[in-house]
């Protein structure tokens, strides 16, 4: 009887030790999963973060394009006074 009773206290001493394993397994996923969300929360920012500048750079870039078509046009006008003032000086 004695053998019965240290096998069935050996078995539940074993059952003992896989539940706690699979339960820090499971607490161990649940920090991965804790990790993770911070992880998720974290590129959001980031991501946020990179179209806000991508967002200003664009606008910048309009900006720049607009102010040198402005300077093109104000280089042909001038140009073509130059040419004018050019062909009377030129006449006798």
């Amino acid at each position: 009887m004695k053998e019965a009773d240290k096998s069935y206290g050996q078995l539940k001493k074993e059952q003992l030790g896989r539940e706690s394993e699979l339960l820090a397994e499971l607490l161990g996923g649940a920090e991965q999963l804790k990790d993770l969300g911070a992880f998720e929360a974290d590129l959001g920012v980031r991501r946020n973060e990179i179209l806000f500048k991508v967002t200003v750079e664009i606008e910048d870039t309009k900006s720049a394009l607009k102010q040198a078509e402005q300077l093109v046009g104000r280089l042909k006008k001038h140009l073509s006074q130059l040419e004018g003032l050019y062909r009377i000086l030129t006449k006798k």
